[in-house]
Protein backbone atom coordinates (compact mmCIF):
# COMPACT_ATOMS: atom_id res chain seq x y z
CA UNK A 1 0.00 0.00 0.00
CA UNK A 2 2.76 2.24 0.07
CA UNK A 3 2.68 3.27 -3.10
CA UNK A 4 -0.84 4.74 -3.06
CA UNK A 5 -0.60 6.78 -0.10
CA UNK A 6 0.23 10.43 0.67
CA UNK A 7 4.26 10.41 1.32
CA UNK A 8 5.47 10.87 4.85
CA UNK A 9 7.11 13.94 3.60
CA UNK A 10 4.75 15.93 1.62
CA UNK A 11 5.41 17.99 -1.67
CA UNK A 12 4.62 22.04 -0.46
CA UNK A 13 4.21 24.31 -3.14
CA UNK A 14 3.53 27.75 -1.41
CA UNK A 15 2.31 30.72 -3.48
CA UNK A 16 2.42 34.20 -2.36
CA UNK A 17 3.67 37.14 -4.27
CA UNK A 18 4.96 38.89 -0.97
CA UNK A 19 8.73 37.98 -0.43
CA UNK A 20 8.90 38.18 3.37
CA UNK A 21 5.81 36.43 3.64
CA UNK A 22 6.62 33.52 0.84
CA UNK A 23 9.60 32.74 2.95
CA UNK A 24 8.63 32.44 6.26
CA UNK A 25 5.96 29.77 4.85
CA UNK A 26 8.63 28.18 3.22
CA UNK A 27 11.01 27.95 6.14
CA UNK A 28 7.76 26.90 8.48
CA UNK A 29 7.15 24.60 5.83
CA UNK A 30 10.70 23.19 5.42
CA UNK A 31 10.82 22.42 9.55
CA UNK A 32 8.34 19.99 9.29
CA UNK A 33 10.36 17.97 6.85
CA UNK A 34 8.83 18.96 3.95
CA UNK A 35 10.41 19.53 0.48
CA UNK A 36 9.02 23.05 -0.46
CA UNK A 37 8.71 25.25 -3.88
CA UNK A 38 7.67 29.17 -4.46
CA UNK A 39 5.33 30.54 -6.80
CA UNK A 40 5.10 34.12 -6.97
CA UNK A 41 1.71 34.36 -9.34
CA UNK A 42 -1.33 32.68 -9.74
CA UNK A 43 -0.08 30.84 -13.30
CA UNK A 44 3.00 29.58 -11.79
CA UNK A 45 1.02 27.68 -9.09
CA UNK A 46 -0.99 26.30 -11.37
CA UNK A 47 2.20 25.25 -14.02
CA UNK A 48 3.71 23.85 -10.76
CA UNK A 49 0.64 22.37 -9.49
CA UNK A 50 1.26 18.72 -10.33
CA UNK A 51 4.38 17.98 -8.66
CA UNK A 52 2.78 19.28 -5.57
CA UNK A 53 0.92 17.45 -2.74
CA UNK A 54 0.21 20.54 -0.66
CA UNK A 55 -0.44 23.73 -1.74
CA UNK A 56 -0.10 27.05 0.71
CA UNK A 57 -2.12 29.69 -1.54
CA UNK A 58 -2.26 33.31 -0.88
CA UNK A 59 -5.41 35.24 -1.76
CA UNK A 60 -4.30 38.25 -3.26
CA UNK A 61 -2.22 37.47 -6.64
CA UNK A 62 -0.81 39.29 -8.81
CA UNK A 63 -2.58 38.06 -11.87
CA UNK A 64 -5.63 35.89 -10.92
CA UNK A 65 -6.97 35.59 -7.05
CA UNK A 66 -6.43 32.45 -5.51
CA UNK A 67 -10.46 31.69 -5.28
CA UNK A 68 -9.73 31.71 -8.98
CA UNK A 69 -6.37 29.31 -8.24
CA UNK A 70 -8.36 26.68 -6.12
CA UNK A 71 -11.54 26.34 -8.94
CA UNK A 72 -8.81 25.90 -11.16
CA UNK A 73 -6.95 22.98 -8.92
CA UNK A 74 -10.17 21.68 -8.06
CA UNK A 75 -10.89 20.92 -11.28
CA UNK A 76 -8.38 18.72 -12.15
CA UNK A 77 -8.32 15.15 -12.23
CA UNK A 78 -5.59 14.80 -9.42
CA UNK A 79 -5.88 17.98 -7.61
CA UNK A 80 -3.40 18.76 -4.24
CA UNK A 81 -4.74 19.90 -0.85
CA UNK A 82 -5.24 23.37 -0.55
CA UNK A 83 -4.62 25.49 2.39
CA UNK A 84 -5.97 28.77 1.92
CA UNK A 85 -3.71 31.81 3.49
CA UNK A 86 -5.83 35.28 4.46
CA UNK A 87 -5.00 38.14 6.26
CA UNK A 88 -6.64 39.15 9.59
CA UNK A 89 -9.92 39.76 9.09
CA UNK A 90 -10.65 38.56 5.63
CA UNK A 91 -12.59 34.98 7.40
CA UNK A 92 -15.21 35.82 5.07
CA UNK A 93 -12.53 34.71 1.77
CA UNK A 94 -11.92 31.43 4.54
CA UNK A 95 -14.69 30.48 4.42
CA UNK A 96 -15.65 31.20 0.90
CA UNK A 97 -12.46 29.14 -0.01
CA UNK A 98 -13.90 26.06 2.17
CA UNK A 99 -16.85 25.78 -0.07
CA UNK A 100 -15.41 25.81 -3.44
CA UNK A 101 -12.93 22.87 -1.89
CA UNK A 102 -10.14 24.50 0.34
CA UNK A 103 -8.71 21.81 2.90
CA UNK A 104 -8.46 24.26 5.23
CA UNK A 105 -7.36 27.71 5.92
CA UNK A 106 -4.63 29.85 8.15
CA UNK A 107 -4.63 33.80 8.95
CA UNK A 108 -1.20 35.64 8.18
CA UNK A 109 -1.40 36.35 12.17
CA UNK A 110 0.88 35.70 15.10
CA UNK A 111 -0.73 32.33 15.40
CA UNK A 112 0.53 31.51 11.84
CA UNK A 113 4.09 29.97 12.87
CA UNK A 114 2.73 27.72 15.63
CA UNK A 115 -0.36 26.82 13.73
CA UNK A 116 1.00 26.00 10.14
CA UNK A 117 2.37 22.50 10.96
CA UNK A 118 -0.04 21.54 12.84
CA UNK A 119 -2.47 22.48 9.61
CA UNK A 120 0.12 20.45 7.34
CA UNK A 121 0.17 17.50 9.25
CA UNK A 122 -3.78 17.52 9.78
CA UNK A 123 -4.09 17.81 5.69
CA UNK A 124 -1.22 15.53 4.93
CA UNK A 125 -3.44 12.32 7.28
CA UNK A 126 -6.42 13.81 5.43
CA UNK A 127 -5.17 13.16 1.89
CA UNK A 128 -3.32 9.94 3.12
CA UNK A 129 -6.55 8.43 4.22
CA UNK A 130 -8.38 9.44 1.27
CA UNK A 131 -5.75 7.96 -1.03
CA UNK A 132 -6.48 4.65 1.67
CA UNK A 133 -10.40 4.72 0.72
CA UNK A 134 -9.31 4.88 -2.38
CA UNK A 135 -6.94 1.89 -2.55
CA UNK A 136 -9.81 0.12 -0.21
CA UNK A 137 -12.85 0.62 -2.69
CA UNK A 138 -10.49 -0.97 -5.15
CA UNK A 139 -9.51 -3.77 -2.92
CA UNK A 140 -13.79 -4.60 -2.12
CA UNK A 141 -13.84 -4.80 -5.86
CA UNK A 142 -11.14 -7.23 -6.35
CA UNK A 143 -12.17 -9.33 -3.45
CA UNK A 144 -15.95 -8.93 -5.11
CA UNK A 145 -14.32 -9.75 -8.32
CA UNK A 146 -12.44 -12.90 -7.41
CA UNK A 147 -15.69 -14.06 -5.93
CA UNK A 148 -17.33 -13.97 -9.00
CA UNK A 149 -14.33 -15.96 -10.74
CA UNK A 150 -14.32 -18.49 -7.95
CA UNK A 151 -18.66 -19.27 -8.78
CA UNK A 152 -17.48 -19.06 -12.50
CA UNK A 153 -14.96 -21.55 -12.32
CA UNK A 154 -16.74 -24.13 -9.85
CA UNK A 155 -19.15 -24.14 -12.63
CA UNK A 156 -16.41 -24.45 -15.29
CA UNK A 157 -14.70 -27.25 -14.10
CA UNK A 158 -17.97 -29.18 -13.40
CA UNK A 159 -19.01 -28.27 -16.73
CA UNK A 160 -16.15 -28.51 -18.80
CA UNK A 161 -14.28 -31.83 -16.42
CA UNK A 162 -15.96 -34.59 -17.70
CA UNK A 163 -16.67 -34.40 -20.91
CA UNK A 164 -12.45 -33.31 -21.14
CA UNK A 165 -11.28 -36.41 -19.25
CA UNK A 166 -13.72 -38.35 -22.16
CA UNK A 167 -11.85 -37.05 -25.08
CA UNK A 168 -8.38 -37.13 -23.43
CA UNK A 169 -10.00 -40.77 -23.23
CA UNK A 170 -10.99 -41.02 -26.83
CA UNK A 171 -7.76 -39.18 -28.26
CA UNK A 172 -5.57 -42.67 -26.70
CA UNK A 173 -7.69 -44.76 -28.06
CA UNK A 174 -7.40 -43.04 -31.65
CA UNK A 175 -3.67 -42.46 -30.98
CA UNK A 176 -3.45 -46.34 -29.78
CA UNK A 177 -5.59 -47.42 -32.90
CA UNK A 178 -2.80 -49.27 -35.17
CA UNK A 179 -4.44 -47.91 -38.36
CA UNK A 180 -3.96 -44.29 -37.51
CA UNK A 181 -1.72 -43.16 -39.81
CA UNK A 182 1.33 -41.22 -38.71
CA UNK A 183 -0.94 -37.45 -40.06
CA UNK A 184 -3.78 -38.35 -38.10
CA UNK A 185 -1.53 -39.28 -35.16
CA UNK A 186 0.06 -36.09 -35.39
CA UNK A 187 -3.19 -34.37 -35.26
CA UNK A 188 -3.99 -36.22 -32.59
CA UNK A 189 -1.20 -34.98 -30.53
CA UNK A 190 -2.19 -31.35 -31.34
CA UNK A 191 -5.51 -31.95 -30.40
CA UNK A 192 -4.59 -33.46 -27.03
CA UNK A 193 -2.38 -29.95 -26.40
CA UNK A 194 -4.84 -27.91 -26.99
CA UNK A 195 -6.87 -29.86 -24.19
CA UNK A 196 -4.10 -29.33 -22.15
CA UNK A 197 -3.92 -26.25 -22.65
CA UNK A 198 -7.74 -25.85 -21.57
CA UNK A 199 -7.43 -28.33 -18.59
CA UNK A 200 -4.47 -25.86 -17.62
CA UNK A 201 -6.38 -22.60 -17.78
CA UNK A 202 -9.04 -24.26 -15.71
CA UNK A 203 -6.71 -25.30 -12.74
CA UNK A 204 -5.25 -21.92 -12.77
CA UNK A 205 -8.46 -20.62 -12.40
CA UNK A 206 -8.99 -22.51 -9.51
CA UNK A 207 -6.27 -21.70 -8.21
CA UNK A 208 -6.54 -17.49 -8.79
CA UNK A 209 -5.73 -15.49 -5.71
CA UNK A 210 -5.01 -12.15 -7.07
CA UNK A 211 -6.92 -10.72 -10.12
CA UNK A 212 -3.87 -9.57 -12.66
CA UNK A 213 -4.93 -8.12 -15.82
CA UNK A 214 -3.36 -7.27 -18.83
CA UNK A 215 -4.24 -5.25 -21.77
CA UNK A 216 -6.47 -7.04 -24.77
CA UNK A 217 -7.59 -4.68 -27.46
CA UNK A 218 -7.70 -1.17 -26.89
CA UNK A 219 -9.23 0.19 -23.93
CA UNK A 220 -10.37 -3.71 -22.78
CA UNK A 221 -8.97 -5.40 -20.16
CA UNK A 222 -8.41 -9.18 -19.96
CA UNK A 223 -7.81 -11.70 -16.73
CA UNK A 224 -3.74 -12.90 -17.33
CA UNK A 225 -3.39 -16.55 -16.80
CA UNK A 226 -0.52 -16.85 -18.12
CA UNK A 227 1.70 -17.21 -15.36
CA UNK A 228 0.93 -17.75 -11.42
CA UNK A 229 -0.03 -14.62 -9.92
CA UNK A 230 1.51 -13.14 -6.86
CA UNK A 231 0.21 -10.89 -4.50
CA UNK A 232 0.42 -7.77 -4.23
CA UNK A 233 3.63 -5.59 -2.93
CA UNK A 234 3.57 -4.72 0.67
CA UNK A 235 2.14 -5.16 4.04
CA UNK A 236 2.72 -7.81 6.49
CA UNK A 237 5.57 -10.43 5.04
CA UNK A 238 4.03 -13.94 3.59
CA UNK A 239 2.75 -15.96 6.42
CA UNK A 240 2.94 -13.23 9.05
CA UNK A 241 -0.44 -13.83 11.32
CA UNK A 242 -0.72 -11.22 13.91
CA UNK A 243 -3.73 -13.05 15.56
CA UNK A 244 -7.32 -11.39 15.29
CA UNK A 245 -8.61 -7.87 15.37
CA UNK A 246 -12.33 -7.04 16.47
CA UNK A 247 -13.62 -4.00 14.98
CA UNK A 248 -16.64 -1.81 16.01
CA UNK A 249 -16.29 1.49 13.57
CA UNK A 250 -19.71 2.64 12.47
CA UNK A 251 -18.44 5.13 10.37
CA UNK A 252 -18.31 3.48 6.87
CA UNK A 253 -15.86 5.41 5.12
CA UNK A 254 -13.05 4.92 8.67
CA UNK A 255 -14.44 1.17 8.53
CA UNK A 256 -13.06 0.50 4.98
CA UNK A 257 -9.77 1.91 5.81
CA UNK A 258 -9.38 0.32 9.27
CA UNK A 259 -10.33 -2.91 8.00
CA UNK A 260 -8.03 -2.66 5.11
CA UNK A 261 -4.56 -1.58 7.42
CA UNK A 262 -5.56 -4.31 9.90
CA UNK A 263 -5.00 -6.96 7.07
CA UNK A 264 -2.53 -5.59 5.49
CA UNK A 265 -0.64 -5.32 8.87
CA UNK A 266 -1.61 -9.53 9.08
CA UNK A 267 -4.89 -9.62 11.12
CA UNK A 268 -7.26 -11.80 11.15
CA UNK A 269 -10.39 -9.26 11.28
CA UNK A 270 -13.85 -9.24 12.10
CA UNK A 271 -16.22 -6.10 12.07
CA UNK A 272 -19.46 -6.26 14.30
CA UNK A 273 -22.42 -3.81 14.05
CA UNK A 274 -23.08 -3.40 17.53
CA UNK A 275 -22.00 -3.03 21.11
CA UNK A 276 -23.33 -6.48 21.91
CA UNK A 277 -21.54 -7.82 18.75
CA UNK A 278 -18.17 -6.00 20.33
CA UNK A 279 -19.10 -7.22 23.99
CA UNK A 280 -19.71 -11.06 22.91
CA UNK A 281 -16.58 -11.23 20.00
CA UNK A 282 -13.85 -9.53 22.26
CA UNK A 283 -14.42 -12.42 25.11
CA UNK A 284 -13.90 -14.91 22.71
CA UNK A 285 -10.88 -17.11 22.85
CA UNK A 286 -7.72 -15.81 20.47
CA UNK A 287 -8.55 -12.25 20.34
CA UNK A 288 -5.48 -9.72 20.75
CA UNK A 289 -6.55 -6.22 19.58
CA UNK A 290 -10.09 -4.52 20.03
CA UNK A 291 -10.55 -1.45 17.54
CA UNK A 292 -13.43 1.36 18.84
CA UNK A 293 -14.02 4.25 16.84
CA UNK A 294 -15.41 6.46 19.83
CA UNK A 295 -18.64 9.01 19.26
CA UNK A 296 -17.94 12.09 18.43
CA UNK A 297 -19.65 15.54 17.80
CA UNK A 298 -21.65 15.79 20.64
CA UNK A 299 -21.28 17.22 24.01
CA UNK A 300 -20.72 14.04 26.61
CA UNK A 301 -20.59 11.57 23.98
CA UNK A 302 -18.99 8.20 25.57
CA UNK A 303 -15.55 7.59 23.71
CA UNK A 304 -16.23 3.63 23.49
CA UNK A 305 -19.53 3.43 22.67
CA UNK A 306 -20.52 2.02 26.15
CA UNK A 307 -18.01 -0.30 25.77
CA UNK A 308 -16.25 -1.76 28.94
CA UNK A 309 -13.16 -4.18 28.92
CA UNK A 310 -13.41 -6.86 30.92
CA UNK A 311 -10.41 -7.01 34.28
CA UNK A 312 -7.96 -9.47 33.20
CA UNK A 313 -8.09 -9.49 29.35
CA UNK A 314 -6.04 -10.80 26.98
CA UNK A 315 -6.68 -8.10 24.20
CA UNK A 316 -4.93 -4.45 23.90
CA UNK A 317 -8.18 -2.24 23.38
CA UNK A 318 -7.31 0.91 21.02
CA UNK A 319 -9.90 3.86 21.01
CA UNK A 320 -9.82 5.97 17.35
CA UNK A 321 -11.13 9.34 18.62
CA UNK A 322 -10.88 13.15 17.64
CA UNK A 323 -9.27 15.16 20.41
CA UNK A 324 -7.14 13.64 23.17
CA UNK A 325 -8.41 10.84 23.73
CA UNK A 326 -8.05 11.34 28.03
CA UNK A 327 -11.97 10.15 28.26
CA UNK A 328 -11.39 7.21 26.00
CA UNK A 329 -8.08 6.01 28.46
CA UNK A 330 -10.51 7.10 31.43
CA UNK A 331 -12.51 4.55 29.87
CA UNK A 332 -10.29 1.79 29.70
CA UNK A 333 -8.70 2.11 26.71
CA UNK A 334 -4.94 0.85 26.25
CA UNK A 335 -4.09 3.17 23.39
CA UNK A 336 -5.76 5.93 21.55
CA UNK A 337 -5.21 7.00 17.95
CA UNK A 338 -5.80 10.41 17.54
CA UNK A 339 -8.42 11.39 13.92
CA UNK A 340 -7.23 11.92 11.43
CA UNK A 341 -5.03 9.18 11.66
CA UNK A 342 -1.83 7.92 9.13
CA UNK A 343 -2.03 5.28 7.52
CA UNK A 344 1.54 4.85 6.44
CA UNK A 345 1.95 4.27 10.26
CA UNK A 346 -1.23 3.20 11.89
CA UNK A 347 -0.23 -0.67 11.67
CA UNK A 348 3.29 -0.06 13.21
CA UNK A 349 1.36 2.03 16.24
CA UNK A 350 -1.09 -0.66 16.66
CA UNK A 351 1.62 -3.15 17.02
CA UNK A 352 3.74 -1.12 19.49
CA UNK A 353 1.00 -0.43 21.22
CA UNK A 354 0.32 -4.58 22.04
CA UNK A 355 4.01 -4.63 22.19
CA UNK A 356 3.88 -2.81 25.62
Amino acid sequence: MADVLLPTTPRVLVVDDDEHMGRLLAAVARQTGAEVARAASGREALDAAPDADIVLLDYHLPDMSGLDVLGALRARSLPPAVIMVTAHGNETIAAAALRRGADDYLVKDPSLRELLPQVLERVRRTRALRSALATAERELVRTERLAAIGEMTITLHHEINNPLMAAFAELELLHGDAAATDVQREGIDRVRAALERIRDLIRRLRELKHARTTNYLEGVRMLDLSRPAAPPAGGAPAGTARGSAIMYVPEEDLARVTLLLLRHAGFRVQRVESVADLRRWAAAVGVNLVVVAGESGRAGADPLHGFRPEEGRSYTLVALVAGDGADARTAGADHVVTLPFDPATFGAELLGAMAR
